[in-house]
């Protein structure tokens, strides 16, 4: 089975993500969404909320699943047996930082291999830091983020 590792903290996921996800459930049997978990990085939504959110963002794709991991991303990679980490990139400014990260990565396992995937050019600007800006400002966010992320960020900002 090829099975992919697409991490990261989607809070919110975007639907830039999603279509990083969707691309690479084309490519992989199984593709697991790994919500980074670090008690030191505070999100606006909780663990918890993103779980939830990102489960109901993906449902109608079945060889994708929502999972989390604490620690090293290359340990879980090794734990669930995985090959490939997916790795979204939306402009040349996201190059430097994912090419360090991936050598990273094959330094400490040269298994483990890192796929950058680019999204749709309508969301190569996106980013969930936007996203929440936007949001928390009153701006209309309906063509970045699936409905259900989109009231639950309207419920967020409305408290």
């Amino acid at each position: 089975m090829r099975r992919a590792v697409y991490p990261g903290s989607f809070d919110p996921v975007t639907n830039g993500h999603l279509d990083v996800i969707e691309r690479a459930a084309r490519l992989y049997d199984e593709v697991l969404v790994a919500i980074a978990h670090n008690e030191t990085k505070k999100g606006l939504f909780s663990f918890e909320e993103r779980m939830h959110l990102l489960k109901k963002a993906v449902q109608h794709h079945p060889n994708v699943h929502v999972t989390q991991f604490e620690g090293l991303l290359v340990h879980y990679v090794q734990k669930v047996d995985a090959q490939v980490i997916i790795r979204g990139l939306r402009a040349v400014s996201d190059f430097e930082y994912e090419f360090q990260m991936a050598l990273m990565n094959r330094k400490l396992d040269d298994n483990v291999e890192t796929m950058f995937l680019m999204p749709k050019e309508e969301y190569t600007y996106l980013s969930s830091r936007l996203v929440k800006e936007i949001a928390r400002l009153g701006g209309e966010i309906g063509a970045f983020v699936p409905d259900c992320i989109a009231r639950a960020l309207r419920e967020k900002y409305s408290r």
